[in-house]
């Protein structure tokens, strides 16, 4: 028996979810839509994964009345992965109705969401600002929306979508029936549902486990420089099928993506800067397995539903504790093992300390894999490769004339197989020394003649002037050639993979422009040629 039936849904919704053999609704699902068959405005409290897009969609579905060609429900989204997952999910309800649903976000061209607008879809799915340009640009209507969702309305607000939440919910009519569902409960959502909601029922679910039981919760510490080769240590390692690897920022993604691709990695990186178009391509390769390895943002990687994936990769450790926890929860699942690995600084231990008070878990710390140990389970892949290729050519008979040849040169087959071998394993990777933190020494002579005031303050500025992040770069183009500085970023962005977060000032001269830059970017300042308006850039080192 399916247990929905029990909370009052129609036949239509329970053959559907029988088909989809979704047969026992999740806590949520089973304290939510009670209230919102109802008619009641909820607030639901519950965690990423618990089952709210099904909370909220079955009672709007259910409640929705056929009829005239007009949006009556909107759903917003905090991005367009979210909002494209939800759309799959509600497309599945609808499937045997008359209903239409629509996704509409940032980073689609207007040509397909106006056609999608036009055929005034019943419910619309979407980002707050792509709805608000849509709304202004007098393609979308909110007069007969009868129905409102907020999911994940939290992370809009870490998005910065305040405002254009109060814009949409003061142009929605009162008369509806609004949801809201989150992981959090910050004052602005509260002051939200006090203003725009009537007479709100709060439901909240507490997750009963932070972290899931299969998942091997793995540390490993060196010095920030070495990361990326401690990174390629790793992989080439544990020789993980399936990886995603999170940063904090977009420009690390890009930085790491590339590094990897250099050094024969199949990855690609997946943050809010890439054109939907783009953003598709990546997770159909990371689906199909064309890449194995997809490096993102916690931004970008909402919304992204893969069950099998063998290891996540936290290249830095996430700011807020709920953000690990959604890391590391995308491995492990459907009650299969999997492993979460953090590359931590010295200085990020008391971070680490924090995430294991939070999770009620503890990380293990892991020695860094050693040379010996590299070349031990190099050996071991390498074996079990061509085992597994005796096995599946144990017929093929192509050979067996250059073998039995090669057989007679000599009767010990140690270096036949030896030569072997060594001609399938000529290409092997050179790993650079893993720096870790070492414990500074304290000087012993504290009366040394170095040490007077003078030479302290010599000092202080030497070492303020070594740990200035950035260079100065110069450019063949200036006040002349009208070159504005933001068009100079998307260039240097687009053409050289160097983003945003590396530039610091810039300043426009008349016939050339001297541009601050992080040391860390110089690598993609490479021979490639670009240009601007026809022009081509000439790039060196400022030395002014």
């Amino acid at each position: 028996m399916n247990e929905f039936l029990e909370l009052g849904l129609n036949d239509n919704l329970i053959e559907i979810l029988n088909q989809n053999n979704i047969l026992v609704p999740t806590p949520i699902q089973k304290e939510a839509i009670p209230y919102l068959l109802k008619g009641e405005d909820v607030i639901g409290k519950a965690k990423t994964g618990t089952g709210k897009t099904f909370a909220y969609s079955l009672p709007l579905i259910n409640n929705m009345e056929y009829g005239k060609r007009e949006t009556k429900a909107l759903i917003l989204c905090p991005t367009r992965e979210l909002s494209i997952q939800v759309k799959g999910e509600i497309d599945k309800l609808i499937k045997n109705t008359k209903f239409k649903c629509e996704a509409i976000y940032g980073g689609e061209s207007y040509v397909i969401q106006n056609r999608k607008l036009k055929a005034i879809p019943d419910i619309i799915i979407g980002t707050p600002g792509r709805i608000i340009d849509q709304l202004n640009k007098g393609n979308l209507s909110f007069s007969n929306v009868k129905y409102l969702v907020l999911d994940e309305a939290d992370e809009m607000l870490k998005m910065g979508f305040q405002d254009d939440l109060e814009t949409i919910l003061s142009n929605v009519p009162s008369e509806r029936q609004t949801a809201l569902f989150s992981a959090t409960l910050p004052p602005f959502i509260k002051n939200i549902a006090k203003k725009y909601m009537q007479n709100p029922i709060s439901i909240e679910i507490e997750s009963k486990t932070l972290t899931v039981d299969l998942i091997d919760q793995q540390v490993y510490y060196c010095m920030k420089d070495s990361k990326k080769d401690l990174v390629i240590r790793l992989l080439d390692f544990y020789s993980f099928k399936h990886i995603m690897i999170f940063c904090n920022t977009k420009a690390m993604v890009d930085e790491l993506s590339l590094f990897l691709k250099k050094s024969g990695f199949k990855v690609e990186g997946l943050h809010g800067d890439l054109k939907q178009q783009s953003r598709d391509k990546v997770m159909n390769e990371f689906r199909d397995s064309v890449i194995n390895i997809l490096i993102a943002t916690d931004v970008a990687a909402r919304g992204i539903d893969i069950d099998d994936i063998d290891c996540v990769i936290n290249y830095d450790v996430p700011y807020e504790n709920d953000l690990y926890v959604h890391r590391i929860g995308r491995t492990g699942r459907a009650g299969e093992a999997g492993i979460a690995i953090t590359i931590a600084t010295n200085h990020s231990k008391g971070r680490i300390r924090e995430l294991e008070a939070f999770t009620k878990s503890k990380m293990n710390v892991h020695e860094i894999p050693s040379l010996k140990d590299l070349e031990n389970m190099h050996q071991k892949n390498l074996y079990l490769s061509i085992k597994d290729s005796i096995e599946k050519n144990n017929d093929n008979i192509i050979y067996d004339k250059m073998i039995l040849s090669l057989s007679k040169l000599d009767t010990n087959p140690i270096p036949l197989i030896r030569g072997l071998i060594s001609m399938i394993d000529s290409k092997k990777r050179e790993y650079p020394e893993i720096e870790v933190y070492k414990q500074k020494e304290k000087r012993l002579n504290n009366n040394s003649k170095n040490s007077g005031p003078k030479n302290k303050k010599k000092d202080r500025k030497e070492a303020k002037k070594d740990t200035n992040p950035f260079v100065s770069i110069r450019i063949n183009l200036g006040e002349e050639d009208r070159v504005r500085p933001n068009q100079l970023v998307n260039l240097f962005h687009d053409e050289l993979k160097i983003h945003r977060e590396h530039f610091g000032k810039i300043k426009i001269n008349k016939k050339y422009t001297i541009i601050d830059i992080k040391k860390e970017a110089l690598r993609f300042l490479n021979s490639k040629k670009i240009k601007l308006n026809g022009k081509t850039i000439n790039i060196f080192l400022d030395q002014e």
